[in-house]
């Protein structure tokens, strides 16, 4: 038996792929994680905007402390070995943490009072294609021009569906610190993923980040700013800690860890999809013409990035 990401849950070990058959539903399976994450982070927007900004930083420490201690519970009931950081480890998971799990919500805050939500969506949306770029190089190949035209793809889809809002300069400050924030939760979790694994790097990647924010929360919003959080706050934050951050960063870096951050960011372009839809769902005006064309780029992106013939290193 393995875990999600492939690691035997007594050994720690990588478990090999198998050539053939074996391989390929090793690929479909992480394309199904690395989706199921990006849906569960898509229709997360109605939850995250519960979080009241006055008390976003407690909100978001007790978000990532249930999360931790979910991750620590389920690797200890499934004997995943989880691994203190050592040496370098340190710096590429505090990283991860800074940039993809406090800076970037913290954009998020602040780039919505400049820019209007479709502006910071394109900001998302661009990442397949620096992902596709930087990716296979840091992994030490040359970019595939096949995941460079599905990621161009999807992040055109993608742009449609969010649509283009109107920003000011701060607006658009903010909205490049999104874009390198996004990146940077995946690429600086690739250099740890070896020797952790998606079980290593989202337990203390979480933990790391309910530290950070509940110093924040007590410096700015006050040491008993806990107390004042409501019902819905606390049902949101319950809700991100299983869903968006618990399963899906699991799920993601299982992804990352067996397709390649290059060809496994293509799977982002799904976030606005299923934003778009879950908005529908609860009751949001029926998506038009243009959001479906830009939903059908998307699906055609990524079927040609993520096809047998798109299948590359493991860097892209």
């Amino acid at each position: 038996m393995t875990t999600l990401d492939g690691v035997h849950p007594r050994t720690g070990h990588q478990t090999a792929a198998r050539p053939g058959t074996g391989s390929t539903d090793r690929v479909r399976t992480a394309v199904v994680a690395g989706s199921a994450a990006m849906v569960l982070v898509g229709s997360s927007a109605a939850m995250s905007a519960r979080i009241a900004e006055q008390t976003l930083f407690t909100a978001q420490a007790v978000r990532y402390a249930a999360a931790c201690l979910i991750l620590l519970l389920l690797a200890r009931a499934r004997r995943v070995p989880v691994h203190r950081p050592r040496g370098r480890e340190w710096a590429w998971l505090g990283g991860v943490c800074g940039s993809g799990l406090v800076l970037f919500n913290i954009a998020m805050v602040h780039g919505a009072r400049h820019a209007e939500p479709a502006v910071l969506g394109v900001a998302v949306a661009c990442v397949p294609l620096l992902l596709a770029v930087v990716a296979p190089l840091q992994a030490g190949h040359r970019p595939s021009r096949r995941v460079l035209l599905a990621a161009g793809l999807v992040t055109c889809g993608a742009a449609g569906v969010q649509g283009f809002g109107r920003s000011d300069v701060a607006g658009i400050g903010w909205a490049v610190v999104i874009f390198a924030t996004e990146a940077g939760f995946t690429l600086l979790a690739v250099p740890v993923l070896g020797r952790h694994g998606a079980w290593g790097v989202s337990l203390h990647t979480t933990w790391m980040a309910a530290a950070g924010y509940g110093l924040l929360g007590v410096v700015v919003e006050g040491p008993g700013t806990v107390t004042r959080l409501g019902t819905g706050q606390w049902l949101a934050a319950g809700y991100l800690a299983v869903a968006v951050t618990a399963l899906a960063f699991l799920l993601w870096y299982s992804a990352v860890r067996r397709l390649g951050a290059g060809r496994a960011g293509l799977l982002t372009g799904i976030t606005p999809v299923a934003a778009a839809l879950a908005g529908t769902v609860l009751g949001a005006p029926a998506a038009g013409a243009g959001v479906w064309l830009g939903i059908g780029v998307v699906v055609g992106g990524l079927l040609l990035g993520l096809g047998d013939r798109g299948a590359g290193p493991a860097g892209g």
